[in-house]
């Protein structure tokens, strides 16, 4: 995971912040995160009174008081368990199906077009990755994530629901995101199990994994 690129525009930079932040915080709690807590802490401070400020700082809290394992176990519990909490975005539109096989290809080769590389072995979808692509790019990198994370605005809402259900503070880490992205027109939160096909998603495996470890 890398740290902050410099955008000149105030807003813009904030956002920047905020993305990378709620990245670092949505990655599985391994000791590379919590030696960063300190810097984590302190860019939440940056953003002053921001709605996104108290979203992350509780997320940062959690993982400074918590105990490693514990911490660990929560994730795991929160995220691995159950797809419908799961942060694998395309997930939530296409379940596994062929279709999801395709918008996986897609975000590959536009980070590739971008000079970005996902590290660790993850998905292209896992939200932390979107988030860092769009935080540490360049101009044209940014407006491309940021038009993902508008297309994702759905599922990021949902997820941002389900995870508020189980009183978790990695809520607020979705919500501080959702609160640098625009809502578009006509967006709808999807309803009920999105389909699921055993074919296609080569050669990509199943969303219902964790994240790095």
């Amino acid at each position: 995971m890398r740290l902050f690129g410099r955008r000149s525009h105030a807003s813009a930079h904030t956002d920047a912040v905020i993305r990378q932040v709620a990245s670092w915080c949505l990655h599985y709690p391994d000791d590379a995160l919590r030696q960063n807590l300190g810097l984590l802490g302190d860019c939440v401070g940056e953003l002053g009174d921001h709605e996104a400020a108290g979203h992350l700082r509780a997320v940062v809290e959690h993982l400074r008081s918590t105990p490693a394992r514990e911490a660990e176990q929560h994730y795991v519990e929160v995220f691995d368990i159950r797809p419908r909490r799961g942060l694998y975005l395309t997930w939530y539109l296409h379940g596994d199906t062929r279709l999801r096989g395709g918008a996986l290809a897609e975000l590959v080769g536009l980070y590739r077009s971008h000079d970005f590389r996902v590290e660790g072995g993850e998905l292209p979808d896992y939200l932390p990755v979107l988030l860092e692509f769009t935080a540490t790019g360049g101009p044209a990198a940014v407006r491309e994530g940021e038009r993902l994370l508008a297309r994702f605005r759905p599922a990021l809402e949902l997820l941002a629901r389900k995870l508020d259900d189980i009183t978790t503070p990695y809520a607020g880490a979705v919500r501080g995101v959702l609160s640098t992205v625009p809502r578009e027109h006509r967006q709808e939160i999807p309803v009920g199990p999105p389909p699921r096909e055993h074919v296609g998603l080569d050669p990509y495996p199943s969303a219902a994994r964790g994240g790095n470890r």
